[in-house]
């Protein structure tokens, strides 16, 4: 089955490979690309993200990105944001500094706590804080893989989807209209992660 209005957006950093080779898996054939135009063209959005907030910030302003992201959710379009992906959706983040980010979801991005080990890397549970379609299928408290050493922590709990604990409360998903963002990634957690994908995919596609 072939789609071409499956976007992965391509900044020059993130887990492109990975996320792609989920959504082929699925039966879809997603599009890589740098390109703002093609993002506001999509059917659906993929969000992926590794490194760090500044330079990621940077990359989507210099690309034209940042804009296309920001129309793409004020019109209520489908996207799922991932790791660094989630955490550039909120206002800012405290990684080296203060770096404004995004802003679609009030809050902040935080380190953990430095008693903590970190990156903070591996398997773990997500609690399902709401009942949502992302999650259709999936057990409530399965097991997420994680990598990072910062959270997001927005100031509306009522868009947290899901928590995890790691030495503190983490928000591992957050759901807001069509706008869905895991700190986990879906694409390295087996089974539930590709579930995951396509549960968004069937809601962004308008798939039963």
């Amino acid at each position: 089955m072939e789609n071409k209005a499956i976007v992965i957006i391509d900044y020059g950093a993130g887990n492109l490979r990975s996320v792609a080779n989920a959504i082929i898996k699925l039966g879809y054939q997603p599009k890589v690309t740098g390109r703002a135009e093609e993002v506001l063209e999509a059917a659906a959005v993929i969000l992926p993200g590794v490194g760090a907030a500044g330079d990621t910030m940077r990359n989507l302003t210099e690309s034209g990105m940042s804009r296309a992201i920001l129309q793409l959710v004020a019109e209520g379009r489908p996207l799922f944001a991932v790791c660094m992906g989630m955490q550039v959706l909120l206002s800012g983040s405290e990684e080296g500094g203060w770096h404004q980010c995004l802003g679609i979801v009030p809050g902040r991005v935080k380190r953990l706590p430095p008693t903590l080990k970190t990156p903070h890397m591996g398997w773990n549970q997500v609690k399902q804080r709401m009942a949502h379609p992302i999650f259709d299928g999936i057990p409530d408290e399965a097991n997420f893989y994680f990598v990072h050493s910062y959270y997001p922590e927005p100031d509306d709990p009522s868009v947290v989807a899901g928590t995890t604990d790691y030495g503190v409360s983490i928000c591992s998903a957050l759901a807001k209209g069509n706008l869905v963002a895991t700190q986990f990634h879906p694409e390295k957690s087996g089974e539930c992660g590709l579930k995951m994908y396509a549960n968004f995919l069937r809601m962004a596609l308008g798939e039963r």
